[in-house]
């Protein structure tokens, strides 16, 4: 028998445990918006296993041409797919040089997001185990801006239970596509990449 693996709570959506198999379904619910941009809730931090990024403008549209069907009568020869934009919320991490990946830790021991709808703002909290025995704490918000409509913010918390170098690169991924594209094409074109912020170290 499925399990529901959402608490009830008249203002917010919660989480609670790990199923690498419900990913794709709660990036979809615990997503924000407002109204002029929108964000799956996709993890900060790389993720190798079953995801889809997706960031989204409003008003940026592409004139997807039918792959099928636009020879019947009220087919359109074109259909309008808001597009995928560049995701910002990347943060590529690494602990003592590995990376930071929960398709690839040996235990998680706690896995908990909500996405509270009175004030707009998403948090997860989990705790694991990796390979080399390494206990790992992370705790993220992250929002999307009412008042301020081109803005959103992550603030993102790491604890280690030892002595660890802990490098954490932010990145923009222009990499994307859309999953309902008709002719699976890249809508961006990396012109140039400019770092102006350094790798963030941290060593407890």
């Amino acid at each position: 028998m499925e399990t529901n693996i959402y608490k009830i709570d008249p203002w917010e959506i919660i989480e609670e445990g790990w199923d690498p198999e419900k990913v794709m379904g709660s990036e979809s619910i615990f997503s924000i918006g407002n109204g002029a941009m929108g964000q799956r809730a996709n993890f900060e931090e790389d993720f190798s296993g079953k995801t889809f990024k997706g960031s989204y403008i409003g008003g940026i549209y592409y004139p997807d041409k039918t792959k099928v069907g636009w020879w019947k009568n009220g087919y359109p020869e074109y259909f309008a797919k808001v597009i995928n934009a560049p995701s910002w919320i990347g943060i590529s991490i690494l602990i003592d040089g590995i990376p930071l990946d929960l398709n690839k830790v040996a235990k998680i021991e706690k896995f908990e997001r909500k996405l509270d709808m009175k004030n707009g703002l998403y948090e997860r909290s989990i705790s694991i185990h990796t390979n080399n025995n390494l206990k790992v704490e992370v705790d993220s918000k992250r929002f999307i801006s009412m008042k301020r409509k081109p803005v959103g913010a992550i603030s993102y918390k790491i604890r280690c239970n030892r002595d660890v170098k802990i490098t954490l690169s932010p990145y923009i991924d222009f990499d994307v596509s859309n999953d309902d594209s008709n002719w699976d094409e890249k809508f961006w074109e990396t012109i140039e990449k400019v770092n102006t912020l350094k790798k963030i170290t941290s060593e407890k």
